[in-house]
């Protein structure tokens, strides 16, 4: 075996995110830059030799070509052994799965989530830990260092292998293991849920529809959803995976997907729908006539999670980010278990599941996951929704009212300012820092930038998003989003808490319209960002 030494010149900004790296595809199809991050990225872990890595992806563009330029460098590091999806597929959970199910050292997800995919759009990876989690900050600031320092890279001058192959075969003297994606997701599923009641719920007439997006999920959900539990053909729409995503924005929500909400809420619309993103980690749910926001659909889960098999043991404690409503927090205090506060990046899960104490966790952009994996899990949640539907027979609509019934309404609304002049967002964010140093304005409680120190290694997660909390309980959180690859995405996260006795059935924007001009006021957003609303509001 040839090992090819390149030299190499850093790249600027290849500095991982909440999840990973994300640029336009364009950019990771310059010459040497997907080399240099994944270079960077076997040195901050102590080298490969002797490792088994799990590698597959959304499928996106350049999704195969950066992994067979991968496969070639791990074996060119040393690597035993690497486990690809069949034609590069795997799901953020399927991968996390296969991690710790075949005892990997650790997964290169090639993915950027829920943005678009196209030669001009969004391309993206992250590395994942043996237990299956995205690496933590202590690992992505080493990637961070030795992509400022890099200066060669290691890779071999073999073929492109054949993904489409399942079985083995070789890169230099690497094993490379390619396997159905959906198998071993599949079994795991089926341990978690009463199968058994799902399929008799869809043969009773309950109707569903899942949308896949033209993204990862697809296989998934047909397999599971059409195949193992009987839902008629034509249940998962947009089932192909595509590039481009059939030109669509995979992002699972009430904007860009709208022609599911659209079906939905006419009168002959489905029981229940739900959709995934373009890695299948995120979802998002509805019943007839009525949007489940994430923050709610994590507190319903949290309340009857103990229904399904998997979690008929009761819940350990349950975790969101801090910009999800405290809708769940209310769930744990009543359950008598533990809540945790964390920062936005499915990473600071991590340890509290490992330590068991949470078992499950959720985050307002859609992600809600438990201790079955180390990912947020878009059809997990589906099939957890069927479940508590199958044994509580009642209606999404009715099981929500119920929910608001015995803990209150978290009325809950995400307001994205997007590809905002990153100076702009910048200031705005020390202004509103400033204000946190002085006096109180009428009002207003407490302004605090949130930092977190992580329960089980003490770690130290500090200016995380500036916190504005009001006098009667309202809330409001302003964070930068770490997901974008174009200026700067402010994100303005409102809640507003009605207790069980009152108005559970006002319109949403309308119960959050004062706290809406309040921050406005504190913050002078609309003028400062030139825009008169926000570009997406869910």
């Amino acid at each position: 075996m040839d090992v090819v030494s390149k030299p190499i010149t850093p790249f600027d900004g290849q500095k991982p995110g909440t999840s990973g790296l994300r640029k336009k595809t364009r950019v990771f199809m310059e010459p040497g830059y997907l080399e240099a991050f994944v270079q960077s990225t076997f040195d901050a872990i102590g080298g490969c030799a002797g490792k088994t890595f799990v590698v597959g992806g959304d499928g996106r563009y350049f999704n195969a070509e950066a992994i067979q330029t991968i496969l070639r460098m791990a074996a060119a590091n040393g690597a035993a052994r690497c486990i690809v999806g069949q034609n590069g597929l795997l799901s953020t959970p399927a991968a996390s799965n296969l991690i710790r199910k075949r005892e990997a050292n650790g997964g290169l997800i090639l993915s950027a989530s829920h943005n678009p995919g196209g030669i001009d759009e969004d391309f993206g990876i992250k590395y994942n830990i043996a237990n299956g989690g995205p690496a933590p900050e202590s690992v992505t600031a080493k990637i961070f260092e030795n992509t400022k320092a890099i200066s060669g890279y290691k890779t071999l001058g073999t073929p492109d292998i054949d993904q489409s192959a399942i079985g083995e075969t070789s890169v230099g003297t690497m094993t490379v293991e390619v396997v159905d994606p959906v198998t071993e997701y599949a079994a795991l599923m089926e341990e978690l849920f009463d199968f058994d009641a799902i399929r008799a719920l869809l043969a009773g007439g309950f109707s569903v529809k899942f949308d896949a997006m033209h993204a990862v999920t697809g296989p998934y959900a047909t397999a599971i959803l059409e195949g193992t539990l009987g839902a008629p053909a034509g249940t998962v729409l947009n089932g192909v995976p595509l590039v481009d995503f059939g030109k669509g924005h995979p992002d699972p929500n009430p904007i860009w997907a709208k022609p599911l909400v659209d079906l939905v809420m006419s009168e002959d619309g489905p029981d229940f729908a739900a959709a995934s993103d373009g890695d299948g980690d995120r979802n998002m749910i509805l019943g007839k006539g009525i949007y489940v926001t994430p923050s709610d659909s994590l507190a319903v889960l949290a309340a009857n999670a103990h229904l399904a098999p998997g979690y008929a043991r009761g819940l350990a404690g349950v975790a969101r980010s801090m910009p999800t409503s405290r809708a769940a927090d209310r769930v744990a205090e009543k359950a008598g278990i533990n809540a945790f506060e964390t920062p936005t990046g499915w990473k600071f899960f991590g340890n509290l599941l490992d330590a068991g104490k949470a078992t499950l966790c959720g985050e307002e952009s859609a992600g809600t996951g438990s201790d079955h994996v180390r990912e947020k899990d878009g059809l997990w949640a589906v099939l957890l929704w069927l479940n508590v539907l199958a044994s509580r027979k009642m209606s999404v609509q009715d099981i929500l009212m119920d929910h608001w019934q015995t803990y209150g309404r978290d009325y809950y609304s995400r307001h994205d300012y997007e590809a905002v002049d990153t100076a702009v967002a910048e200031a705005i964010m020390a202004d509103l820092q400033s204000l946190s140093n002085g006096t109180m304005p009428a009002g207003i409680e407490k302004i605090d930038s949130f930092s977190y120190t992580d329960p089980v290694d003490g770690s130290v997660s500090e200016n995380q998003g500036m916190r504005v909390f009001f006098e009667g309980g309202a809330r409001a959180v302003m964070r930068l989003s770490g997901t974008g690859t174009e200026g700067a995405t402010i994100r303005l996260y409102l809640e507003q808490y009605t207790p069980p006795d009152g108005d559970l059935t006002i319109d949403t924007q309308e119960a959050l319209a004062p706290l809406v001009a309040a921050i406005d006021k504190l913050t002078d957003l609309k003028t400062r960002t030139g825009r008169d609303a926000p570009d997406v509001m869910t």
